[in-house]
């Protein structure tokens, strides 16, 4: 492609399709993006890992569907993760498209050293919420939580929602730097799909599937090897086109007016009940850790 710009090495969603197979698919990787997303709460990492693979599956699915709102990707368990949630936002009013996501713990919980899927999170549901701001109406699909994991849940979710035979790989790890006790966060992950109307031979889709699930979790989160390189390794018979990347940051849409608006139903019996002792209310978000101070004149 003439002017084609490579891919940065990390925080980007990559869409490509297999034109002649019609297929088509898109690439992610987070690196300080998910890094800072997961930096707000100290996690287990069995914990830290499946909520970055929550936040990779939210980045591929809102930006396959050039949303100006948002989309959240949430599993509530029965498990000691009980809950996991990531928000995309689309880009809006000079806001870039970003990510954020949160999880719930119970520290309390006793888990080996190498917890299964099934182990953290027990049984429960994945849920894929839309919320358009200009035109469309909401949505919410729910599916069973596969013990396989987040990807296999997701596959699923396309499976019984759209009837699209659908691939959907993820990985996360972490990566510990000098002087750092904290390890940063990398997320990244594949989605391929048919392309619906799109002719196609029979065995298209399980050749290509059966190419894309041979791709290692190295290969998705290093950001020394170029993803253009990952998709001709994978894809090498094959004419595969890719079109621009897209930059994906962190972003919390938090508001301290929100917030307020939200306090003015409560009684003032309430309100006070919440507030320290300066009268002050303070509101922690969990996704970014910024607390909003909020007293009773900003509520009024």
């Amino acid at each position: 492609m003439e002017n084609y710009q490579h891919a940065p090495a990390g925080d980007f969603v990559l869409p490509f399709d297999v034109v002649e197979a019609g297929v088509r698919g898109r690439f992610v990787r987070l690196d300080a993006t998910s890094a800072q997303a997961l930096g707000v709460h100290t996690l287990p990492e069995p914990v830290a890992r499946v909520t970055a693979e929550v936040l990779a599956l939210a980045t591929l699915l809102g930006t396959a569907l050039k949303l100006d709102g948002r989309l959240t990707v949430q599993t509530k368990t029965d498990g000691p993760l009980d809950l996991v949630a990531a928000d995309y936002y689309g880009a809006i009013e000079g806001k870039p498209k970003g990510v954020r996501g949160f999880a719930r713990f119970d520290a309390a919980a006793k888990l080996g050293d190498k917890p299964l899927f099934t182990d953290l999170m027990g049984a429960g549901s994945l849920a894929i919420t839309i919320e358009p701001v200009r035109g469309g109406q909401s949505y919410q699909g729910i599916v069973e939580l596969s013990p396989k994991g987040i990807a296999a849940s997701a596959e699923t979710y396309f499976e019984q929602s759209e009837q699209l035979p659908t691939l959907i790989r993820l990985a996360a790890a972490p990566v510990f730097t000098p002087g750092s006790k904290e390890p940063q966060w990398r997320a990244g992950g594949l989605l391929l799909q048919t392309t619906p109307g799109a002719p196609r031979a029979a065995d298209d889709w399980e050749r290509l599937s059966t190419l894309a699930a041979t791709v290692e979790d190295l290969e998705l989160l290093d950001t020394m090897l170029p993803v253009e390189t990952l998709l001709w390794r994978l894809f090498s018979q094959e004419e595969v086109r890719v079109q621009p990347a897209e930059p994906i940051v962190f972003r919390c849409d938090c508001d301290r007016e929100r917030i307020a608006a939200v306090l003015q139903s409560y009684t003032d019996a309430d309100r006070a009940a919440l507030a320290d002792e300066d009268g002050i209310i303070r509101a922690k978000c969990e996704f970014c850790g910024t607390v909003h101070e909020i007293g009773e004149a900003t509520v009024r």
